[in-house]
């Protein structure tokens, strides 16, 4: 037994996603490019939600629902504040001129690094609890600080300069190595770095099950590359989506601190966190329309 898990699970585990990450990396468009890269982006994004949905079955089967639904709430709340790191990944994309061949190479081995980088997170943060109970209060207030730096912003990339000024100083001085992947790589693995302070955190708090809280985050990592190429083109159309990110964070801190009083069950945590996401992308749908029809008046 490892992290109260049979070797078994964890073997399996990353045997899938290893299998995945092979697959991933032989795509079309990963080494030259493709009349329709957007189409295989969502294609191979459909297939990692539907492997995570397999898995969360399984769990449920094996495990038992309340177990696959904490790996169900890891996993939404980590995809969706993974939306962050794209607008970063596009600035430092544009920046360096990377070729979209390029950006997937780029991209695969950082988010190989990231796997690495957040299973130490996750280990750590698990020992904070499990040794210090004081430790949900800085959590959750790191949580409410995060929140209240989403909202703040006038849109979802306004908090990404949050690392920049030591890592834009940083790139600008790799900026030489154009014939490189490997500043580009560095950035990426940075920019996780930066957000899996605020994303780990905010799933310690569905789950304190080592298990759940680490496969949940890497199958959330793991589709985060074909969701960058699926997006691309639709992220300034995301315009509302930081005030739902900051909701959920908000909701998320508070049931973390308020755990010791009032538990939360991890159905209403769910259907709490898809309603805030639902109404933010409706609205920035319907803004959207509103600026397209007075652009077609105004004409």
């Amino acid at each position: 037994m490892i992290a109260g898990v049979s070797w078994e699970w964890w073997l399996g585990f990353h045997a899938v996603l290893a299998a995945l990450l092979v697959a991933d990396s032989l795509l079309p468009g990963h080494r030259r490019p493709t009349s329709h890269p957007q189409a295989f982006a969502w294609l191979w994004t459909a297939v990692l939600v539907l492997a995570a949905t397999g898995f969360a079955a399984w769990i449920a089967v094996t495990q038992g629902q309340q177990t696959a639904l904490e790996f169900a709430g890891g996993y939404v709340i980590e995809t969706s504040l993974s939306v962050d790191n794209l607008f970063v990944f596009l600035v430092i994309f544009q920046g360096f001129r990377i070729s979209q061949p390029r950006q997937h190479t780029a991209l695969l081995w950082g988010m190989g690094g990231a796997v690495l980088l957040r299973a130490l997170f996750i280990g750590a943060g698990i020992a904070l609890f499990k040794r210090f109970d004081w430790i949900t209060w800085i959590f959750g207030l790191i949580l409410l600080y995060a929140a209240w730096r989403l909202v703040r912003g006038r849109s979802i990339n306004t908090p990404v300069p949050k690392a920049p000024a030591a890592m834009r100083g940083l790139l600008r001085k790799l900026q030489p190595a154009k014939g490189s992947l490997l500043p580009v790589i560095l950035a990426v693995e940075v920019t996780d770095v930066l957000f899996a302070m605020d994303s780990i955190p905010a799933v310690l708090a569905i789950s304190h099950n080592p298990f759940v809280v680490y496969t949940s985050n890497i199958a959330a990592v793991l589709g985060l590359r074909s969701l960058y190429f699926a997006l691309s083109s639709l992220l300034d159309r995301f315009r509302y989506l930081h005030y739902g990110l900051g909701a959920m964070l908000a909701f998320v801190a508070l049931k973390m601190l308020a755990a010791r009083w009032i538990d939360v069950p991890i159905i209403l945590s769910l259907a709490v966190m898809g309603g805030i996401l639902a109404v933010c992308a409706v609205a920035s749908w319907m803004a959207g329309n509103r600026e397209q029809g007075s652009g077609i008046r105004g004409q």
